[in-house]
């Protein structure tokens, strides 16, 4: 997501067309389905993140407008099914939080929520304290985005207008468990990543491979793929096949596949990464109006949970009237 995402190109009248593709490798009998997973409650939600609980299989989604947080508790079936309805886990507005965007929890039991304004929160799901919050650097442009957790419990995040990511390691929250500690620019992706003009946006969603060792980033204005190593803090492009990541928005990792969605395209596609991470090759493709301006999505065993953000619709894409209410989407055959 980025402050002025109503800036970023539109489709013309074409693209709203509902189109699948399958790259001939991945061709199957049945294409992609589309089914409601859960509703939410706010008729000017917004939403924008999602966070699966490893744990229990809950899934929580976050307010861009409000800064609420809901969470959907999964059903008897584990995550194959949850409630119809999501609740408020928490309220617009608390711990002074008027927006969120990236959201993940962790194997901790702990929620990670960015508010692009003002840094990072870290909350105990199960009595909903605030743990510490990272505050992003004072005086410096910022619009903290997405964020991903690596096996070993460390957090990067990203940042759409600087080239950079951030890290908050396990030691750092043992440090600020309490209280308040900055959040520190680790990676600088300046020699690698394109500038696009002073208004553009560019770094968004984050995934990162079982190892922890790489990241893979997304520029959403040029449309580009970047690998980050941990170790060195080497950055490379990735090369694309069959296709770009125009729009990117929120990613995904699981083995060698990467999922992502293009929010002003109605867009999700399936990408499956070579061994070491240097090329994807673009396996699917999901273009429909239904997907409501995909802000994200989330991996599961049965399906993709996809937000549902109509943005252009009233929120920051757009003027206009939502049509309630605002859901999540699962998508199978992805």
């Amino acid at each position: 997501m980025s402050r002025s995402i109503h800036r970023r190109t539109f489709l013309t009248g074409a693209a709203a067309a509902a189109v699948a593709v399958a790259a001939p490798r991945a061709a199957a009998a049945a294409g992609p389905r589309i089914s409601t997973a859960f509703t939410l409650p706010d008729d000017r939600a917004y939403p924008e993140g999602i966070a699966l609980d490893p744990r229990t299989g809950d899934a929580y989604v976050g307010s861009y407008t409000t800064g609420a947080i809901y969470r959907a508790t999964a059903g008897s079936r584990a995550a194959e099914a949850f409630l119809p309805a999501a609740e408020i886990f928490l309220p617009a507005g608390t711990d002074g939080r008027t927006t969120a965007n990236g959201l993940k929890a962790d194997r901790a039991g702990r929620l990670w929520v960015i508010d692009h304004t003002t840094g990072i929160d870290v909350y105990d799901l199960r009595d909903r304290s605030l743990l510490a919050r990272f505050e992003a650097p004072e005086g410096d442009q910022h619009f903290l985005n997405d964020l991903v957790i690596t096996a070993d419990g460390t957090v990067y995040a990203t940042d759409s207008v600087r080239p950079v990511i951030y890290r908050i390691t396990p030691a750092d929250l043992a440090h600020a468990r309490g209280g308040r500690a900055p959040l520190t620019a680790t990676y600088d992706l300046s020699g690698a990543v394109p500038s696009h003009g002073p208004n553009a946006y560019t770094l968004n969603g984050i995934a990162a491979d079982a190892t922890g060792r790489l990241l893979f980033v997304v520029d959403m204005t040029g449309g580009g793929l970047y690998r980050v190593d941990v170790t060195d803090g080497s950055v490379r492009q990735v090369a694309l096949r069959g296709g770009d990541l125009l729009h990117g928005d929120g990613l995904d990792l699981s083995h060698r596949t990467l999922w992502a969605a293009h929010n002003a395209s109605n867009t999700l596609t399936r990408w499956h990464l070579s061994p070491h991470g240097t090329e994807a090759h673009l396996t699917r493709t999901l273009t429909t109006p239904t997907l409501q301006i995909p802000t994200t999505l989330a991996h599961t065993p049965h399906g993709l949970l996809v937000v549902r953000s109509q943005f252009d619709k009233g929120g920051p894409m757009g003027q206009g009237t939502p049509t309630p209410p605002f859901t999540v989407a699962r998508v199978t055959g992805m």
